[in-house]
Formats: structure tokens, C-alpha cells, sequence
């Protein structure tokens, strides 16, 4: 429910407006050298108020760590973590206590839950995400340790894939009290072939479902995606090679590094759509889209994915 991972496991608290939110990481190797200089600086991706269209709440996102560390050196044990919310004004949200916002998630949680926590979204906030950053750098560094590269990049907002038109666009909806959606595009390089399982625990079925616990994320696809269903198979089937070293491997990589729900040692790259924010006309306490700040999120959750296979 609120858990991510099996044997690399992050478990995620805390309300948007509630004193602090964090998580608390289980099945971390000991003996791994912390890099927090590098966790703030990942922080520092997703934080707020970086930009004119972005929402200017100011949280400096200070990590205190509760256990699982000793002198910055992983103990194997549960490492436990806050951040504490310092910008958070529920007054700015009393006129939403008896009012269901369209496309938040304040009706479904009333009716699954029959209380809600009307203060910015509570847990539906995309201010949870922050635990989710903080346990996706440490998995990065882990990764890295093994030559496993992950980034995330602006594919397109609002259609548009040009720097200077896609900053004019989010301007514009800012100064309209308007939202518009995004795609980000990530991309896994490293990986060893065999990751996955035939069935259930598909390469790709956990990293689709660990996109899909972002909020406002609306669709994922990887390798060609949606584009293969456009395909003959002559255009779309991997053709498999030999390499000068003697290497097999295919030649081209429409499947996205994962054949059969398994890593073939490939490539693995993806597209995460978000929808607009559903927030408009509420001041500048909001973004008026979810990128670029969703980058490090999507990095963060692959991250994790990969964890729960390498560990």
C-alpha cells in the first residue's frame, strides 16, 4: 500500500501539510559510503520555486537521519528519514473542506476512506514524492557503484519539444491560471541481460507500476511503444547479430531492452505521460506542469525498480 520494493524496500509517510513526511528504506547492503552533497543535490531537482512556473513554495528539504547509518556508512539495518515541512499554509485551503476539487483525488479518498485530509491534497500530494527521491539517490549510488546509468529528459510539454517555446507555453499558462501536461522520456543504461520474470514480475510490468504511483502520470510505454502497433513485424522485430568480439546481440533495439518481461543486456528506455495539474487558478502555489520537476521522480522510481532485481 504504501511500500515499494521487495527485498530493496522503501515505505514512504506523511501528509503534504502534516509536520513531516519520510520513509524508511529496508534490505540496503551495509558497508555503502553515503553521498549526501549528492542526495541534496537531487532534492534540489524537484524542489519548488526554481522557476517562474513553478510553485513557489519554499521548502529547503533539510534530511534528518533517524538510523540505519554510522559515520555516513550504511549499517544494513532500516535506514529511517524525515523531512519536515516548513512553507505549508492549510489556511490557504480552508475553502476546500467541503468542496471536491475535479480531478484530485479528494472524492475518491472521501468515499474509500470516509475522512480526508483537505489540506493540499494530503497524501495524494505530489509533495510524498520527496521520500521517494531521497531512497532513489541512495539506490543511484549503489547502481553506479555497478556502471548502471539512469536519466530522465524532457521529451515534449504541451507538444511542444523546443526549449525556448515549451518556457514561453508555461508562462503563458501561469499568467492564465492555466495547466498543461508533459512527457518525459528515461533511459537505463548498464544493465546486465536476465532482469525480469516470464509472468507476473515483468521488467517492464513493475516498472510501469512503479510509474504509475506518480501522481498525475496518465500513460507509460517502452521500446517503440505505441509506435508498433503502426508496425509490420518485418520493421519492429529485433534481428539478433554477431558483435566483432563474438558478442550475439540484436541490431536494433525496438523493444526497449526487454524481450519476454527479461533485461537482454540492452538499452531499456520508456515514456511517462503526465496530465496537466489539476490545480488552476489557485495562486502561484502550484506548477503548471508536473515537468521538469518529475525527472528526478521517474529517475528515482526506475532506480528502485532495478534494486528490487539486482539485490
Amino acid at each position: 500500500m504504501n511500500t515499494i520494493g521487495d527485498l530493496f524496500r522503501l515505505t514512504t509517510f506523511g501528509e503534504s501539510h502534516g509536520p513531516a513526511i519520510g520513509g524508511v528504506i529496508d534490505g540496503c547492503p551495509s558497508g555503502i559510503k553515503i553521498d549526501f552533497d549528492f542526495i541534496d543535490k537531487e532534492l534540489q531537482r524537484r524542489t519548488t520555486a526554481q522557476a517562474e512556473s513553478a510553485s513557489q513554495r519554499v521548502e529547503p528539504d533539510r534530511v534528518e537521519w533517524l538510523s540505519g547509518l554510522l559515520d555516513g556508512v550504511t549499517l544494513g539495518t532500516p535506514i529511517a528519514f524525515i523531512v519536515r515541512n516548513e512553507d505549508a499554509r492549510s489556511e490557504d485551503y480552508e475553502a476546500m473542506r467541503e468542496v471536491f476539487r475535479p480531478s484530485h483525488a479528494d472524492f475518491t479518498y472521501q468515499q474509500k476512506y470516509g475522512i480526508r485530509d483537505w489540506r493540499g491534497g494530503g497524501r495524494a500530494s505530489a509533495r510524498t514524492t520527496v521520500p521517494v527521491v531521497v531512497a532513489g539517490a541512495i539506490a543511484k549510488q549503489i547502481l553506479l557503484q555497478q556502471n548502471i546509468q539512469i536519466k530522465a529528459r524532457v521529451l515534449e510539454i504541451g507538444g511542444e519539444s523546443d526549449p525556448e517555446r515549451i518556457e514561453e507555453l508555461l508562462l503563458r499558462c501561469r499568467k492564465g491560471d492555466d495547466s498543461v501536461g508533459g512527457i518525459a522520456s528515461c533511459s537505463i543504461t548498464g544493465l546486465p541481460a536476465g532482469l525480469g520474470e516470464p509472468m507476473f514480475d515483468k521488467f517492464q510490468a513493475c516498472l510501469a507500476k512503479a510509474m504509475f504511483s506518480i501522481p498525475a502520470v496518465k500513460g507509460f510505454e517502452y521500446g517503440d511503444g505505441f509506435k508498433m502497433a503502426r508496425m509490420l513485424g518485418s520493421q519492429a522485430n529485433d534481428a539478433f547479430g554477431t558483435t566483432p568480439d563474438g558478442r550475439i546481440r540484436p541490431m536494433t533495439n525496438h523493444s526497449g531492452g526487454i524481450q519476454g518481461g527479461i533485461t537482454n543486456g540492452e538499452e531499456v528506455f520508456f515514456n511517462v505521460a503526465f496530465k496537466p495539474i489539476p490545480t488552476i487558478g489557485h495562486g502561484n502555489r502550484h506548477d503548471v506542469c508536473a515537468l521538469p520537476r518529475a525527472l528526478v521522480i521517474v529517475e528515482a522510481l526506475a532506480a528502485l525498480t532495478v534494486m528490487s532485481f539486482k539485490s
